[in-house]
């Protein structure tokens, strides 16, 4: 008997009280099943008697008193005993724990998986780390509670995509472009910029793929650094993922957002339907808009409907092939 099982069996006698007329309650929607702290007290533990008290109007101990003879008598189930103010400990038959591998092993892959959320579609989105570096720990963690994520979903009947969004935009793929350049010219990386081996490994990988990119004046090998570098990342990023056992079904990346001038579209009409406003930073900063708001962590999952196929789809090629944001 399962916690799940034992949960339904408590309602269920819950019900019958009501239904002879030896408790006047609405019959809960919830039940709390719980293991003790101290096995002594037995294998499970709940609270049912101290909820339905007051609404029974008699003492817990008389509604626990009611309902443990009533649970005693169900197929599983040996004792019941009713402990301080009304708890019921409940110590299951033996061999009832047993049936719960023999279900298990009955049912193979198909064990535990339901079709709660069967016909809903999720985008979950998680690690989305910066393509500059290497995954460090933090992002390690938050792929397996991702993707830990991602199974429960699946295995609760929903469809689930898995999307790393790639945040290749924005100042620190500026500096990592320079650091890049810094690196293959033998000169010292920017102050603000990356340091490590990966970046002397990705600079050389970035010449050898083109050509002649040295002699040509700095200003034109910033955007092949930048370009061909966040390509070599994310490739070595998702190899990473992939020996992790973690697999993506989009990147998507940020900066087809601005190309595509989706952004600036998205913005306009927020501010068209008056669900945006503008704040002046600190000197230099200028103004700045906000109009969506982000749950959870920078890095964590978060779970979406997708109400409609992102812009300007892109392709990342990697080691284990081609994978396409669409």
């Amino acid at each position: 008997m399962t916690p799940e099982q034992l949960r339904d069996v408590v309602r269920t006698v819950v019900a019958a009280a009501v239904d002879r007329g030896a408790l006047a309650v609405e019959v809960p929607a919830e039940v709390v099943v719980e293991r003790p702290k101290n096995r002594a007290h037995g294998d499970y533990a709940t609270n049912i008697a101290l909820r339905l008290a007051k609404a029974a109007g008699r003492p817990p101990r008389e509604v626990a008193e009611l309902l443990a003879g009533d649970l005693a008598a169900e197929p599983g189930i040996a004792t019941v005993d009713v402990a301080g103010p009304g708890f019921l400990n409940i110590t299951l038959a033996q061999g009832a724990l047993g049936q719960i591998a023999v279900q298990a092993v009955s049912a193979g892959p198909a064990y535990g998986r339901t079709q709660v959320l069967a016909g809903q579609k999720l985008n979950l989105e998680f690690v989305s780390s910066n393509p500059t570096g290497p995954v460090h720990i933090g992002g390690t963690r938050w792929a397996a509670v991702g993707d830990a994520l991602g199974r429960l979903l699946e295995a609760s009947g929903a469809d689930v995509t898995r999307e790393f969004y790639l945040n290749d935009a924005g100042a620190q793929i500026d500096r990592f472009a320079k650091s890049l350049q810094a690196a293959a010219l033998g000169r010292p990386v920017p102050e603000d910029g990356y340091a490590g081996s990966y970046i002397g490994e990705i600079a050389d990988k970035v010449v050898a793929r083109v050509p002649g990119l040295l002699d040509r004046p700095a200003d034109e090998q910033l955007p092949e650094f930048r370009a061909h570098g966040v390509e070599l990342m994310v490739a070595e990023v998702r190899s990473s993922l992939v020996a992790l056992g973690v697999e993506f079904d989009v990147f998507f990346s940020e900066s087809s957002l601005h190309e595509s001038g989706a952004l600036e579209k998205a913005v306009a009409r927020l501010r068209e339907q008056g669900r945006s406003s503008s704040v002046t930073g600190p000197s230099g900063c200028g103004r700045r808009t906000s109009a969506t708001t982000r749950t959870g962590s920078s890095s964590g999952p978060t779970a979406s409907r997708p109400t409609s196929p992102p812009t300007a789809p892109i392709t990342w090629t990697s080691g284990r092939g081609a994978s396409t944001a669409s």
